[in-house]
């Protein structure tokens, strides 16, 4: 792992991050030496970390997804298209309000459905949705021809996707249903990813007694990491940064 000097262990950080060329979220940073002033000169000494980029093995998966789904070349114009669909569907949301009161659990789902069939027809990746339910969440599963115009670029898609859906259940029923939308096994992949990450964290702090800042995530995956990491006694986590580049710090309990 490349080793970057500074007076301070942030100049060190911010040196380190400029020559890679690379973000401080996207970056696994070790403190090697926290640097001394000194006094008049005599004694001091420079800061020194090691920083290197993040689990590259994260895009490969992605990228591997996209490879064998036929991926468009272009991934950034499915964001555009997302961004295009996105305002009528709030419109016809906030038109009907009073749905809530009428709606059973199984005719929302079924709404939902339909809704999601109009989704992903917009988006030229049209698919037939399965539905897995039981007390406490909702499965629906995208079946298409086209999975990766589905996902996106690192998943984008799919996660705004199910972000709307949630919305959308919310809207016509008071239960607080958690609903999972799915593409082929992109989300078991993604858990075992997840799942990886929080271990191998979990080994750096304890071995550099440092935090390690990992990739930004959705909501729904940071609470994934909290719940994985939750038995381990001697590490915490938490938050940090504004949606959507929020970001989960692991640490040692103090």
């Amino acid at each position: 792992m490349p080793t970057f000097t500074g007076e301070t262990v942030d100049q060190a950080i911010k040196k380190g991050l400029a020559s890679l060329g690379i973000n401080r979220v996207d970056a696994d940073i070790s403190i090697i030496e926290e640097g001394k002033k000194g006094f008049l000169g005599i004694g001091k000494k420079e800061a020194i970390v090691s920083i290197d980029a993040k689990e590259k093995e994260i895009v490969e998966e992605v990228e591997e997804i996209q490879v064998t789904t036929e991926i468009i070349e272009e991934p950034e114009i499915d964001s555009e298209v997302m961004v295009e669909y996105q305002e009528p569907v709030k419109e016809e949301i906030k038109e009907t309000p009073a749905k809530s009161q009428d709606v059973s659990l199984d005719e929302a789902i079924t709404e939902l459905s339909l809704y999601l069939t109009d989704i992903t027809t917009a988006l030229g990746a049209p698919a037939m949705v399965r539905v897995q339910r039981d007390d406490n969440h909702v499965v629906l599963h995208l079946d298409t021809d086209k999975k990766g115009l589905l996902i996106g670029k690192h998943g984008k898609v799919l996660n705004a996707i199910q972000y709307l859906s949630q919305v959308y259940i919310h809207r016509l029923v008071k239960n607080r249903l958690t609903v999972i939308v799915n593409v082929g096994d992109y989300r078991e992949r993604r858990e075992a990813i997840i799942k990886r990450l929080a271990n191998q964290a979990v080994h750096k702090v304890r071995d550099t007694a440092q935090p390690v800042f990992l990739e930004p995530m959705p909501a729904f995956e940071r609470k994934q990491v909290h719940s994985i990491l939750s038995n381990e006694k001697d590490i915490k986590t938490h938050s940090e940064g504004n949606e959507p580049h929020r970001y989960l710090v692991v640490e040692l309990k103090k």
